[in-house]
């Protein structure tokens, strides 16, 4: 095989390391998503998941002409913005004492409970979500006996409430660890020398620290911004299908109504809204840290 690699040249060598890589990638995401958008453009035939080259937009009509949708759209869009806002505020002070600590026995031990988190199935851990904050779980019960609230419990699950609560204990960790290494590799020569003009650590923080972090922000606010957007089993567990998103509504379209192409169609519009907040992610960022994005 060496033998093989050395009688081409390199661009020919990297052509052929990254053949799988590529291929891979096209036959498993280009090949479904170019699918799903010309299953959308289809008449609706319930039932029916194969491509008829049926060229309409009556799916997409339906969608834009119903509030029950489009609402859905805002209602999604608005959870992954909310929940990406929380979870950069909960993580970046986290993500930043990993990053300064030096100490290699605590640096390990906090990096371990960030990621024991992500050892468990994300339903096991919503079912201990859902003990912790039912009408009878761990939380209500410990108020109760406080006497800080009465006989009606606080409403934690099956609101709005829930699902952001269940969503940024979810999508926290992918945030901790898209900041760390960001963070870790800021020269800490630049925060020496704004201290010695003068700066204060607080202005050493805001005007040093966190532009140069910009990245990882960026990095971890697209991240958890596409995965609350798509979340489907957090609503549906701490929702109790009465926050409605987006991916509720494919389920019920394609799973409980056979209606694939109204389906495909609300993906399509998933697709197209993660993909314009993304830009708009990428150009904000890139102005906040001087174009080094």
């Amino acid at each position: 095989m060496s033998a093989f690699l050395q009688t081409i040249g390199k661009p020919g060598r990297s052509a052929l390391l990254a053949a799988p890589g590529l291929l891979f990638f096209f036959i498993f995401f280009v090949v479904p998503l170019v699918s799903l958008f010309l299953l959308s453009l289809d008449k609706p035939s319930i039932g029916n998941a194969s491509v008829q080259w049926m060229f309409e937009t009556r799916n997409f009509e339906r969608f834009f002409g119903r509030a029950l949708y489009y609402e859905a759209a805002f209602r999604s869009a608005g959870l992954a913005a909310l929940v990406s806002a929380i979870t950069l505020l909960l993580g970046y002070p986290l993500a930043f004492l990993i990053a300064k600590t030096t100490d290699p026995r605590r640096n390990t031990t906090l990096m371990i409970l960030v990621l024991c988190a992500m050892q468990l199935d994300m339903v096991i851990r919503l079912f201990g979500l859902m003990v912790l904050m039912g009408d009878v779980g761990v939380i209500n019960e410990f108020l109760r006996w406080a006497g800080l609230i009465g006989e009606q419990p606080l409403a934690l699950m099956y609101n709005f409430t829930g699902v952001v609560v269940g969503l940024v204990q979810f999508s926290l960790p992918f945030m901790v660890l898209s900041l760390v290494g960001v963070i870790q590799g800021i020269n800490p020569s630049l925060e020496e020398a704004a201290r010695s003009l003068g700066a204060r650590r607080w202005q050493t923080f805001w005007k040093i620290t966190v532009p140069m972090s910009m990245p990882g922000i960026l990095a971890g606010l697209l991240l958890v911004f596409a995965i609350s957007f798509s979340s489907y089993v957090v609503p549906t567990l701490l929702g109790g299908w009465k926050v409605v998103v987006l991916p509720i509504h494919i389920f019920q379209q394609v799973a409980e109504l056979g209606k694939w192409q109204f389906g495909a169609a609300i993906a399509v519009v998933m697709f197209v809204i993660s993909f314009v907040v993304m830009l708009i992610y990428q150009r904000a960022a890139a102005r906040a840290s001087g174009g080094r994005i």
